[in-house]
């Protein structure tokens, strides 16, 4: 099992000079771990299976830990060999829940696309897909999505380059990569958002693939990886000041 924790010096959170707290990974036996009935208990993402865990007075030796990425973000793995290995934190901390938010957002529209060929709203005589509103909804929310995602394709197909050449990447191409994988995130709920609505009450049928589509998009999206704090954050950057411990 593996947890986040924090390590004490004199009963006080350890901490980096500029006073972020440092956080620590490590893996316990499921033995030595006792699960917290209940306390996932969420809107969407629900069959994840994730839960809160404790130990107590559990030895954890250092072979079984590792800082967490986040202050400072840097890259413990770069020991191995390989491009993926060297990529710079920022090319995966942020993208990959990005992806994942992505990907949802297509199955939301996939699954508009499959009721509109099949539902005849109340009081109509046609199919739901003849209508000019749905129609321009797939269409834009497509556009929407397919944006957020070659910007995102596009930021880490650069930092892989910049990898590969023997370089070493920049803070503008770190911010960059950060804030493509915010925008794509943005432009999924967004897209998530306008299907949703043109799927009129089937939508909000608990069992309908658009309500389960829409609900583990908006979980996913509040992750702190994708908080609209990455905006600022990057634009520090292109204005030549400090950005923070979180992006350097």
């Amino acid at each position: 099992m593996l947890g986040s924790f924090q390590v004490l010096d004199d009963g006080q959170p350890r901490r980096t000079p500029d006073g972020t707290s440092v956080y620590w990974r490590g893996v316990f036996p499921r033995a030595e771990a006792q699960i917290v009935e209940g306390s996932w208990d969420v809107a969407g993402l629900r069959g994840t299976g994730s839960f809160d865990w404790t130990v107590e007075d559990v030895f954890l030796p250092e072979r079984r830990t590792m800082i967490h990425a986040g202050a400072p973000l840097d890259n413990q793995w770069k020991r191995w060999p390989g491009i993926t290995y060297a990529l710079p934190a920022q090319a995966w901390v942020g993208p990959h829940h990005s992806a994942v938010i992505t990907g949802i957002a297509r199955a939301g529209i996939d699954a508009l696309i499959q009721l509109a060929g099949e539902k005849t709203p109340r009081g109509r005589t046609s199919l739901l897909c003849e209508n000019p509103q749905v129609q321009e909804a797939v269409g834009r929310a497509d556009a929407i999505l397919n944006a957020g995602r070659v910007y995102r394709s596009a930021m880490i197909t650069e930092l892989w380059n910049t990898i590969a050449a023997g370089k070493e990447t920049s803070l503008e191409q770190r911010a960059r990569c950060r804030l493509a994988a915010i925008y794509a995130a943005d432009s999924a709920r967004e897209a998530m958002d306008l299907v949703y609505r043109h799927g009129g009450s089937t939508s909000f049928q608990r069992a309908s693939r658009l309500a389960e589509c829409w609900r583990d998009l908006h979980v996913v999206g509040q992750t702190v990886t994708l908080a609209p704090e990455w905006y600022p954050i990057g634009g520090r950057v292109y204005l030549g000041m400090d950005p923070g411990a979180r992006l350097r």
